[in-house]
């Protein structure tokens, strides 16, 4: 169950990323939450399955598909606050708790990843829907080439999480968070492209 998150609905189309002129977000196969493979390099098989969405194409007004760089700015999704910042490997990961106005439904997680947070965001920081927090990472010191975006992780659990415990190599497998599919909880336009469109060949 999935609580009320401080008032307000669901971010609709563009919330999450500070751009304009989005019609819709295209996902190439191995970008969607539990996907099984990958979407880089030889598109081979993920050692789990996908802990959250990939978002890095979209198609603007005009028709035009775009990519995200290292200049675009994430925004919070929900009220709430910054919980821990953890390295990943193409930045950092920030945690941010969201607020519950029903704190016996527990706790809703955002793990926004691979960005480089906004001066000012630490574990402590309270933020507001819409605020930026970071700016996606240019992948510098992937041990592959990788395209820069943004890992969206959605996660329930009963209890308060400590910072120690968010580790990406137990997210996923963790008995104490529950992984949600973003799509459901951050709504957008959004539409899955086959692996052989062009778009996602020159990933």
């Amino acid at each position: 169950m999935i609580p009320a998150l401080g008032g307000s609905d669901p971010f609709k189309g563009i919330g999450l990323l500070d751009l304009a002129g989005v019609k819709e977000w295209l996902f190439c196969p191995g970008m969607l939450f539990q996907s099984r493979g990958k979407w880089w390099g030889d598109r081979g098989a993920r050692p789990r399955p996908h802990e959250g969405l990939d978002l890095l194409l979209y198609q603007d007004q005009e028709g035009r598909i775009l990519r995200l760089t290292e200049a675009t700015a994430v925004q919070a999704v929900f009220d709430g606050v910054v919980v821990g910042i953890i390295p990943d490997f193409l930045g950092r990961s920030v945690i941010v708790e969201h607020a519950s106005r029903e704190e016996s439904v527990g706790r809703v997680y955002a793990i926004y990843a691979h960005i480089r947070p906004m001066t000012g965001i630490s574990p402590g920081t309270d933020v507001r829907r819409g605020d930026r927090i970071a700016v996606i990472a240019l992948p510098d010191r992937a041990p592959f080439p990788m395209a820069p975006h943004l890992h969206l992780s959605i996660a329930w659990s009963a209890r308060p999480i400590p910072e120690d415990q968010f580790n990406w190599n137990t997210i996923g497998v963790s008995n104490a968070l529950v992984l949600m599919d973003p799509l459901r909880v951050v709504a957008c336009p959004h539409r899955l492209l086959g692996k052989g469109d062009p778009a996602c060949v020159a990933l």
